[in-house]
């Protein structure tokens, strides 16, 4: 019998963490209001709560305009066609994200260009984009991920120089701010998820948010099946998609953001406490804090682990990490064109074979380095609601990492069926493998 969990020891945690999604009966209340109104859906668009939720959002983030809309996903979509992305232009998306960062390039019949990530971020490397610029590049979608932000300088510097636009995919940001901007107001349009996992979350629900009037005119037509906007001052006619969210999601959203801003000080101020545990911990790395980057919004806690240090493989630390009662992930994300999520073929999208002699293989064409050392060897993702306890809980998290790096000889040439669980295609895992959130 060993130390460790996994081994026969005794767990570091035993004790649940806090729930995530959270709630109150501020939810209840204007759910019930909701219900009793009979007005449920996002038509006729748009609707009261939606509308007045949206503004509070762009605003708090810095923004003139926001729209509430159906998911993340449809977010990005909505705000690359209100930029005017049109078939074969070229959007640059780093490779290292979620592969709905790189789908809706792809229903817009465009082409995604893959950028490899800065290992200091683990976000799209700015210093790399104007290697991969062509006459047909339109514009750069940043991701800014786990708790860091894209370098939005450097970005906005190429973009102003070549006419790019800017769309920024802040899934993971809500409420952090670059040099004082909040998320998504810097660039162009600012694109965020609601989903059960996210900051703030109705289940589903997305954003967009954006200071240009044009931009936010063709949004609300794309998003309510092609109708002119509420302005129409540039009388942009297109088709459009019913993309509008419910007043039930926008009920929750509305107290979910006012209690944001609490939940941000005790989840930076936890992970700032087990960040000061584990530094100097030999085999274990951290990501960069850039001043710019004047509030972290931290969805996702994430440190480096060293295989060669160890002399294990990330998935046996996983494994014992998690049988400390710690939930852990390693491939949350991984390289989106070698991703079983995204099998993706040229026969289905046009736009990969005009102008080429072959059709561009997205799966084949592309090899980022440091996206795929994160994601198959080096990542270890921590969930962000585990951070809303108190500094015992945080202190529980630290010592469950310390014990596993401390003893991790244990779990040379061990088999377990919780090591293979981590190890398996993120397309599989789903049916063995029972999320806390």
């Amino acid at each position: 019998m060993g130390k460790l969990a996994i081994t026969g020891g005794k767990p570091a945690r035993t004790k649940p963490f806090s729930p995530w999604p959270i709630y109150s009966a501020q939810e209840a209340r204007e759910l019930q209001k909701v219900l009793k109104s009979r007005n449920w859906g996002g038509y006729p668009f748009p609707n009261q709560r939606a509308h007045a939720f949206a503004r509070k959002f762009a605003k708090f983030h810095g923004a003139k305009y926001g729209l509430a809309v159906a998911n993340g996903t449809v977010a990005i979509e909505i705000a690359l066609a209100a930029a005017g992305i049109k078939p074969g232009d070229e959007v640059i998306v780093p490779a290292y994200t979620w592969e709905g960062t790189v789908g809706p390039v792809l229903l817009l019949n465009a082409v995604p260009v893959f950028v490899d990530i800065d290992p200091a971020t683990y976000c799209l490397d700015a210093k790399l984009i104007e290697k991969v610029l062509t006459p047909k590049t339109r514009a750069v979608l940043p991701v800014h991920l786990a708790m860091r932000f894209a370098d939005l300088d450097e970005i906005g510097r190429i973009a102003r120089e070549r006419n790019l636009v800017v769309v920024e995919d802040c899934a993971h940001a809500h409420g952090g701010k670059w040099r004082d901007k909040g998320a998504g107001a810097t660039g162009d349009l600012g694109c965020f998820s609601f989903q059960s996992s996210k900051l703030m979350t109705s289940g589903e629900g997305g954003a967009v948010i954006t200071s240009n009037l044009e931009y936010y005119e063709r949004a609300q037509s794309y998003m309510n099946c092609g109708r002119a906007s509420l302005t129409d001052e540039f009388r942009h006619r297109l088709i459009g998609f019913n993309y509008r969210i419910t007043e039930l999601q926008a009920a929750i959203l509305a107290a979910q953001l006012e209690r944001l801003p609490k939940q941000a000080k005790v989840r930076q101020a936890n992970m700032d406490h087990f960040e000061k545990r584990l530094r100097g911990t030999p085999g274990l790395g951290f990501l960069e804090r850039d001043k710019r980057q004047t509030r972290v919004a931290a969805y996702q806690y994430v440190f480096k682990y060293s295989p060669e240090h160890f002399g294990v493989p990330r998935a046996a630390f996983l494994g014992a990490l998690e049988m400390e009662g710690v939930p852990c992930d390693g491939l949350f994300y991984e390289p989106v064109y070698k991703s079983a999520l995204f099998p993706v073929n040229s026969l289905d999208w046009p736009a990969l074979s005009w102008g080429r002699p072959q059709p561009l293989d997205l799966k084949s064409s592309y090899h980022c380095p440091v996206s795929e050392r994160a994601a198959y060897e080096e990542a270890v993702w921590l969930p962000h609601h585990i951070f809303l306890g108190s500094r015992k809980d945080t202190d529980d998290i630290a010592e469950a990492v310390l014990k596993v790096c401390e003893n991790i000889g244990e779990l040379r040439g061990l088999e377990h069926p919780r090591i293979e669980t981590k190890a398996m295609s993120r397309a599989e895992r789903p049916r063995v493998e029972k999320r806390q959130w």
